[in-house]
Order: C-alpha cells, then structure tokens, then sequence
C-alpha cells in the first residue's frame, strides 16, 4: 500500500476513534502503536518504548507539575478571592471598572496556572455573580469571563506550550517568552474595547455608588491591595529569577510552588484539605498531559517513518502551487475548525506531527509559529457551535445566562484575538523579541 494512504487510512481511524467519545491519548496511541506493529512488526514496539524514554529523559517536562501544583495551591488557598475583592475596590468607581478588573484578575491567574479551565472557574464563581448583582450587562461580561480564562494558554507558565515545546521540540523557556508580549498586547486589547463601550454605553457597566465607595475606608484598601498584591510578588520574583539567570526554567518553577505553599501556610490557610485537593489535582492534570505527550510523540515518529510530511508539502507546494504564506493560513484556518470540536490538546496531537516539520520547511520560526498556534487555539476554544469555553460557562453560568446570550458574547472578543493573530503574523517580533533579547538570538 502507498505510504500517503496509509498516513490517511491511520489520520482517519484516528478520528473515528475520537468521534466515539475515547480519551484523546488512547485513541491516538492506539493508532500509532497498531499502525507501528503493522508496519514494522515485532520491531515496531521500539517506537513507543523509544517516545516513552524521549519523554522521562526531557528535563523541561518537570516545570509542568511544579506550575500546576502552584496555581491550583494559590487557587485552593483563597487567594484569588482575594485578587478579586482588590480589584473590585480599586477599579470599582470607574465605568466597567469592575469588568476590566475581571481581565486583570485572569491575567494573574493565568500567571499562576497556565490553564484557562482555572480561570474560567474563578471567573465564572467569584467574578460573574459580582457583575451581575451590580448591573453589568450580562452578554458583555460572559464574554469578559470567556476571552479573560483563554489568556491561560498564551501567558507563562502556559501549560500548552509546553506541550507544544515537547511536540515540536522547541526550548519551552523560548516559548513562554514569546507569549508574554502577544499576551499582554490581547489583554490590552481587551481593557480599551470595555472601557470604551463602557463609556459610550454607561449602563453596560456601572460604577460603584458613592455611597458604597463611602463605606470602603482607606486601611481596607491598602490592606486589599497588599493581600492581592502576593501573588503577583510571587510571579514577579520567580520570572525574575530566571530572566537574571540566577534559575533555571526547571528550578523557577520549584521557586513559584514553595513560595505558593510559604505564602498558604503565613496566611493561615494551609489545611490539610487544601494540600490534598491541590495535589489531587495537580496529579490527574500532569499525568494527562504526560499520556499526551507520549501518545503525540509515538504518532509522530510513525508519519516521520512513513514520509508523510514530504507527501504533504509535495500536496501543497507541488499539486495545489501554494506559497508559504498561503499554506500557513490554511492550517490556522482548520486550527478554528477543528476547535469547534476538539479541545488544544486533540487539535495539537493530531496535526503536530504534519504541521509543525511542514511549517519549518517551509522557512517560519517554530517558536513564533507556538505563539499563533497558542492564539488560533483561543479563538477555537469561543467559537460556535461547540467551542470548548462555551460549554465551561454554560456549566458554570447563572440561570438567567441562556446559550443564546454565550454565543453571542463572544463575537467582539473572538474580532480582538483575530486582530492579534494578524498583528503577530505581520509583526513577528511581537512574539520573538523577548526571548531574542534574553537568549542573545
């Protein structure tokens, strides 16, 4: 049989597999282990015993539990309660004060987990029942909620770069960097499209009342802004131990777990609860990715050992007369459409293997293009019918938020993320000036 048909007969049972409702490492390990023994016989179980070694000897792979089990003991602990309730009093007496504190609160969060399910949660507990009660319009900010988690996957320590960085096999460090300006550019963004519908539309957000400002002394504040503060202290000190090469990624990360733990236990607020809650889950995320990533790796050294990756660039180079800008496009165009079913994980596993050595051939930065992968990804997860972080507010959300009302609030916030990916696909050193500048690239 033809080596294309082949690669085309494993992509397509894999998505079989998956439609059926199967875990996303056991579908795509399964097919790339049948395929490898079918291929190869009994010489084809070193495929997967080979990815499972790459997998335990890669270094880097150690800052994913330690990042988790930080966010999720700052997380468990209180503290975004915290974050929110400073926010909610230095930002208050502004129009969409409190929606733009909400985008704040997120980028914080995001600084300590690196997923956008943890920042959907505290958005959607703590931060929507807020902006409700005080009269926000309930379309505008279920989108806040929404498009403020997704920064979970672009801003360090994001959880997807370092699968992506495992994938592609490209220096997480340098990966993390580059999400940090593209980041902050799209929570900007954010900021300036809610303070001015605010202040053309005072009624979608209104401010706190003098009298409620009246009742919120001064001590109150400080004492707030220092409490909240901490975990910013954290994520400052940890990053700034790595960006001055006093650390090493992998000890950075030891850095921000202890200081998460110390700043728990000085609270007062390290239960016993807490510490197993945390490394509950801390546990079940990191043993996730890792079948993830080992899945990933062993469907990726069949279809380099098929040639697939040739045929494909021979397809769209040769065949169709696409150029590389052309062909770029393209994959972020199915990235979207594959993000109305599948989640980042799925939609990087699947196409890793075919994308990423076609987007190297093809003359692009693998680090940038992790940076728009990551974005395209964020865009996917909100767009209808079945984005992911649709169905997390549903879940989540009040009663009087219907379906209807999420789907439509996300439009304005689905726009601003496109704009980032075009500005990041014109301007490359958006994404790439700062690990240049850090690394001496």
């Amino acid at each position: 049989m033809d080596h294309g048909l082949i690669a085309l007969l494993m992509f397509s049972s894999m998505m079989l597999l998956l439609l059926t409702g199967k875990r996303v490492f056991g579908a795509i390990g399964f097919v790339a282990a049948a395929a490898a023994l079918l291929l190869w016989g009994d010489g084809g179980a070193e495929l997967p015993f080979s990815a499972a070694m790459k997998l335990m000897k890669w270094y880097p792979l150690l800052t994913l539990p330690m990042f988790v089990f930080m966010g999720y003991m700052l997380s468990e602990s209180g503290v975004a309660d915290d974050l929110y309730r400073m926010f909610h009093v230095w930002m208050g007496p502004l129009h969409g004060g409190l929606a733009i504190g909400t985008i704040g609160l997120m980028v914080l969060i995001s600084a300590m987990n690196g997923l956008s399910v943890a920042g959907m949660a505290i958005g959607a507990t703590i931060a929507l029942p807020e902006l409700l009660r005080r009269g926000y319009d309930k379309i505008m900010v279920t989108g806040v909620i929404q498009a403020g988690s997704s920064l979970g996957i672009l801003i360090p320590p994001s959880v997807v770069l370092v699968l992506y960085g495992m994938i592609a096999r490209q220096p997480v460090g340098q990966l993390w960097l580059a999400g940090v300006l593209p980041g902050l550019l799209m929570a900007s963004l954010f900021v300036l499209y809610i303070a001015v519908r605010c202040r053309l539309q005072p009624h979608m957000g209104p401010p706190l009342t003098l009298e409620e400002r009246a009742e919120i002394s001064l001590g109150e504040k400080l004492r707030l802004l220092r409490a909240g503060l901490l975990p910013l202290f954290i994520f400052v000190s940890m990053t700034g131990l790595f960006m001055l090469g006093i650390t090493s990624l992998v000890e950075s990360s030891a850095v921000g777990a202890l200081a998460a733990t110390l700043a728990a236990l000085v609270q007062g607020r390290l239960t016993r609860k807490v510490m197993e809650e945390t490394l509950r889950k801390t546990l079940g995320i990191s043993c996730m990715f890792m079948w993830i990533i080992l899945a990933a790796l062993c469907f990726g050294a069949v279809f380099d050992g098929l040639g697939a990756v040739k045929a494909i660039e021979g397809f769209f180079v040769g065949d169709l007369g696409l150029g590389p800008w052309e062909i770029l496009i393209l994959m972020q165009l199915s990235f979207i459409i594959m993000g109305m079913f599948l989640d980042d994980t799925a939609m990087l596993v699947i196409v890793a293997p075919l994308y990423v050595p076609l987007v190297g051939s093809l003359g692009f930065d693998l680090v940038w293009y992790g940076v728009l992968y990551t974005i395209t990804c964020q865009m996917a997860y909100m767009t209808p019918p079945f984005g992911y972080n649709l169905f997390l507010m549903r879940a989540m959300a009040p009663p009087e938020v219907s379906l209807g009302d999420i789907y439509r609030s996300v439009t304005p916030f689905v726009a601003i993320m496109a704009l980032t990916l075009v500005l990041v696909m014109i301007y490359p050193q958006i994404a790439l000036w700062l690990p240049q500048w850090h690394y001496g690239g």
